[in-house]
């Protein structure tokens, strides 16, 4: 994360220095960050990437000798609070550019608002409407939920694992991923013979993991951010369930083992 920052920093600030679309010194960046939420273990750490990765600019001697200040709000995962945020920091902060959010669902918000305006955004989250198609002032740093999907299948089609069950919360970031799981499934010889969702703040995912139980499913696909793919493998592991467990890039993190605790243990994900 801190040399992708990095390099989409540099661009953004280089792109803006050929359309003098700032002011003079300090060269300002803006941040859209969960830092609070249940998004918040994405979102703190990325804040403080951004913030480390500014002062080591500036103690270099900042971009073309001018220093750069961040800007940085706190989403709290919330799609409603980005967009005013997003606008703040564009119509107050007058920002060269916008680094975030941090979710797939405050980014697809937050895109209408920074096209209009034309101001680049650099978006820290995966789901592949959020770059496809192709948009003039939208970019993003983490792979593409269509990368992680091929990851997965191509697995299970090398272990023969053609049944597969799959679990998207219903947001942003599980949409896209569900709709990535449906669309290239045929591809890999996959059937998905159970679809279900939870939602981001559901605690308890065992009826749902009761009918998969329920099914010939040869691996579980759950497609979501913490704290919900933990609570997954927790019930998967209390409803004595044995079946392979696979996650999204969406729990990459720490986070998920200490959320997990024993029940991470064996899960497999793409990072």
């Amino acid at each position: 994360m801190n040399f992708r920052l990095l390099s989409f920093l540099f661009a953004a600030v280089t792109m803006l220095l050929s359309t003098n679309a700032f002011a003079a010194a300090p060269i300002k960046i803006g941040a859209l960050f969960a830092v609070t939420g249940p998004a918040a273990f994405l979102g703190e750490p990325e804040r403080n990437t951004a913030k480390m990765i500014v002062d080591e600019i500036n103690k270099a001697g900042g971009v073309k000798g001018r220093k750069l200040e961040l800007v940085s709000y706190d989403t709290a995962g919330d799609a409603t609070k980005a967009v005013q945020l997003a606008t703040k920091l564009i119509k107050d902060d007058k920002v060269v550019a916008i680094i975030g959010p941090s979710t797939t669902g405050e980014t697809m918000a937050v895109i209408p608002v920074v096209e209009k305006e034309q101001v680049p955004l650099i978006s820290c989250s995966a789901g592949s409407k959020i770059t496809d198609p192709v948009k003039k002032w939208v970019f993003k740093t983490a792979q593409n939920d269509a990368l992680a999907v091929g990851r997965i299948f191509d697995y299970l089609q090398k272990h023969k694992q053609t049944n597969v069950a799959i679990l998207t919360v219903s947001d942003g970031f599980g949409a896209s991923g569900r709709e990535q799981l449906k669309a290239q499934a045929s591809k890999y010889g996959i059937k998905i013979v159970s679809d279900d969702t939870y939602g981001p703040k559901d605690t308890d995912m065992t009826a749902q993991l009761t009918k998969i139980r329920g099914s010939n499913a040869q691996a579980i696909i759950c497609w979501g951010t913490n704290p919900g793919p933990a609570v997954v493998a927790k019930n998967a592991r209390q409803l004595g369930i044995k079946t392979p467990l696979f996650m999204s890039h969406g729990v990459s993190s720490k986070k998920f083992i200490e959320l997990g605790g024993d029940a991470a243990e064996g899960v497999k994900l793409p990072s």
